[in-house]
């Protein structure tokens, strides 16, 4: 469905006049509203009753008034009220230019697009162009319906976008809320930079957010009209909630610990090693000395492997993989020196440590590994 402009304007700075349309910005009748309805479930209709004599009054013949003290109006017809909005510039009459950024966005309110009228777009490019190289938007007055705006004209790529400014006496300070001075460490400054920094995304994508709570009030009307009786979803709150004494710090450190599945820090080769040397451990394919009493070479058992050979890293383990892990990089190659390093050294002190066992017989299958290895 095509936008409708909303009003045909002039933008003008200097002795130069812009022909503009304006076209809202923003779209109100996305959300889910629920009609007001009597037991029965029909509808019911707002009534105005006149304080004198209790008589409902047509909304035909209402009138509006302004109150000068208290119970007492200066009333208006509607030809007169139109007068008065009719008194409203049609011109958007730009004062100044600032800077793009000066503006608190505290002070922003309604957003409109601007789109070249007949015969404006020449002017209109020339405009947003000037605007886009010196880093610069206008700030400018503008008179509409009975009330007069300063705005800002921004430009974008793909046009200007006109934006209702509020007044100093509409928006409030922080300072009146007396918010108290705390001083914060060195050392949760970090954790909470370190948390910034892996959470951090270059830009805003809209499209990546929708309203849950719209979909979940959705899906609960579907399961109303489906004959389903409605039940109350459980919220999942963030632990710990609000009032509740925490520490800070471990609270800092339990949240760079949920790393996003999709970071490419190399977490997950980490995990893959530490893996294997929990899986190792678990399967007993490689024993100490110490553990079994007994130690037999590779060549007599066939049941020591280094981590070279089988993909696991038992020496990992023992060498220090959990920094590995922590920093989510993987030396392959000096774990495998390690490993067979290890391995020699353990075959040099085994006759000294156990009694060397005897040979024991080899299942019928591992002729075909010996030669696999080989």
């Amino acid at each position: 469905m095509a936008a409708r402009s909303i009003a045909s304007l002039t933008l003008s700075f200097g002795l130069v006049s812009i022909p503009v349309r304006l076209y809202s910005a923003t779209e109100s009748a996305a959300s889910v509203k629920f009609n007001l309805l009597a037991p029965d479930g029909s509808r019911v209709k707002q009534q105005y009753v006149s304080e004198t004599d209790q008589k409902v009054v047509p909304r035909a013949d209402m009138v509006k008034g302004y109150e000068v003290e208290k119970n007492r109006f200066v009333l208006f017809s509607p030809d007169e009220l139109k007068k008065l909005e009719e008194g409203g510039s049609h011109a958007i009459e730009i004062v100044a230019f600032i800077p793009e950024k000066s503006v608190d966005p505290l002070y922003y309110d309604k957003a409109y697009l601007l789109a070249p009228d007949k015969r404006g777009a020449k002017p209109y490019a020339l405009l947003k162009e000037a605007m886009s190289q010196s880093g610069r938007c206008a700030l400018a007055k503008w008179a509409w319906k009975a009330k007069q705006y300063v705005v800002q004209v921004r430009p974008t790529p793909d046009g200007l976008v006109l934006q209702q400014l509020l007044y100093a006496e509409e928006v409030r300070s922080l300072k009146d809320l007396n918010i108290e001075k705390v001083a914060v460490s060195t050392t949760e400054l970090q954790l909470a930079l370190q948390l910034i920094e892996q959470i951090s995304t270059d830009t805003y994508d809209p499209t990546k957010y929708e309203d849950e709570e719209k979909k979940r009030v959705l899906a609960a009307i579907d399961e109303k009209i489906a004959g389903k009786e409605v039940v109350a979803s459980a919220h999942h709150e963030h632990e710990p909630g609000g009032g509740q004494v925490i520490d800070l710090m471990e609270a800092l450190r339990a949240s760079l610990g949920k790393r996003p599945s999709s970071s490419a820090t190399g977490a997950a080769p980490a995990a893959a090693v530490t893996g294997a040397a929990r899986s190792a451990a678990a399967t007993g394919t490689t024993r100490s000395a110490a553990a079994t009493g007994t130690t037999r070479s590779a060549a007599a058992t066939g049941t020591t492997r280094s981590a070279a050979a089988t993909g696991t890293a038992p020496a990992a383990a023992v060498t220090g993989a959990a920094p590995a892990a922590a920093t989510g990089t993987t030396r392959a190659a000096k774990v495998s020196d390690i490993g067979n390093g290890m391995q020699r050294k353990a075959a040099k002190r085994a006759p000294a440590s156990a009694p060397a066992a005897e040979p024991v017989a080899e299942p019928a299958a591992a002729p075909a590994r010996s030669r696999a290895r080989k």
